[in-house]
């Protein structure tokens, strides 16, 4: 009795690869199918991974020590207001690097001329600001200088980023005033953007003192800005409702800017889950693609097979022939969908300025689903195919 050849592994590649040369068109329509639900998942976890980065970047850039304690709601329902002294007082704490304050001051607006409608504010405040607000909000000047002990007792103003560009200044200089508090200041310094204040990016800063004699401000802070140590965060966060305001520490808002950076970040991961369902489904249209590829080759080549059965190859040499070109032609389409998907992720990121982050897992997860697609989606056509007596097969032909 004959014993049936035995097909390497490298017989099985040849063989399979062959299969899928003489259809040229039709596989490259398939592996296309499969290409794009890699690509949308490798994308999708690729871009949200290398936003993530850029945010851990800024966060170990800014810092998540920045603490910040404002004016809740009072007992009779009003805002609280914070007592003039509770920055220093806060400054005092121990482990707290730095502090400083800013004061809204309300009724007061600011504009490029005396001639814009009082009712057009343009979203700005005008807020009075402690001379060492820079140092805690780790906030530069892009032109010009900040307030300083001289110059916080005069009409000047430092614009936040968003104002300048709102008010149309670009460059600060003794002849450059906006019309502030129905009087001209004068404009002696830009900000950069401050990502963990936007509301300094909005704000028009006068000095403390100038805030006072000009404007009228009370000298009450709306907004406590206090860097701790990074080891003690959540202690120093624990004193700073009873330090800013002893006789009624329950009307203390405390809060830390970089949770909202934490909360954004979570929300992208859940949107990051919804598109990779998508990706998951292009993915199963793409299995789909392969397994009706495979249905009709094997209609299509009976009389291979049945030629194939009569020189003696086994039942388990046609499974093997067509579910190898199966998994061929996922990996083919798996390939293809890593590559796309990673180049997608590089160019979207270097767009944003952001790190390059596909991670490893997720090609390696891809190139796994495409094969287990393609080997799901081949097992019905080769088992079907090789169930094929090889006279029906010939006589089919």
């Amino acid at each position: 009795m004959l014993t049936p050849a035995r097909l390497s592994p490298a017989d099985c590649l040849r063989v399979g690869g062959f299969g899928l040369r003489s259809r040229p068109v039709r596989v490259l329509l398939s592996a296309l199918g499969i290409a794009i639900g890699i690509a949308a998942m490798v994308s999708v976890v690729g871009i949200s991974s290398s936003s993530r980065a850029e945010l851990d970047r800024a966060l170990d850039r800014l810092g998540t020590n920045l603490l910040t304690a404002s004016p809740g709601r009072s007992m009779a329902g009003g805002t609280a207001k914070l007592p003039e002294e509770s920055p220093a007082m806060i400054g005092r704490i121990e482990n707290v690097e730095s502090s400083s304050a800013v004061g809204v001051i309300e009724g007061k607006n600011v504009y490029r001329t005396d001639k814009v409608p009082r009712s057009q504010s343009g979203g700005m405040t005008v807020a009075a600001a402690g001379q060492d607000l820079l140092e805690p909000l780790g906030a530069t000047t892009a032109q010009g200088h900040w307030l300083n002990q001289v110059t916080g007792q005069y009409p000047v103003t430092v614009l936040g980023a968003e104002a300048a560009r709102l008010l149309g200044v670009t460059e600060p200089g003794p002849d450059t005033r906006v019309w502030l508090g129905d009087q001209w200041f004068t404009v002696v310094g830009i900000l950069d953007p401050v990502p963990l204040a936007s509301t300094i990016d909005t704000s028009a800063l006068v000095g403390w003192d100038a805030g006072k004699k000009y404007l009228g401000f009370d000298g009450a802070p709306t907004t406590i800005y206090a860097r701790s140590a990074e080891h003690a965060v959540e202690e120093v966060r624990a004193l700073l409702g009873p330090t800013a305001n002893p006789a009624d520490p329950a009307t203390v808002a405390v809060s830390r800017p970089s949770d909202a950076l934490a909360a954004r970040q979570a929300g992208e991961a859940a949107f990051t889950g919804l598109l990779l369902g998508l990706g998951g489904v292009a993915l199963l249209v793409g299995g789909i693609g392969v397994a009706n590829t495979m249905v009709i080759s094997v209609l299509e080549r009976r009389a291979e097979v049945g030629l194939r059965r009569s020189l003696g190859a086994t039942r388990g040499q046609v499974c093997l022939q067509f579910l190898t070109e199966s998994l061929l032609l996922s990996a083919l389409g798996g390939a293809a969908g890593v590559v796309i998907g990673s180049g997608v992720t590089a160019a979207y990121a270097a767009s944003q300025g952001w790190p390059v982050v596909v991670p490893p897992w997720v090609m390696a997860g891809g190139t796994g689903a495409t094969l287990l697609i393609g080997g799901i989606a081949g097992l019905y056509p080769a088992v079907r195919a090789a169930r094929l007596a090889p006279t029906a097969a010939l006589a089919a032909t």
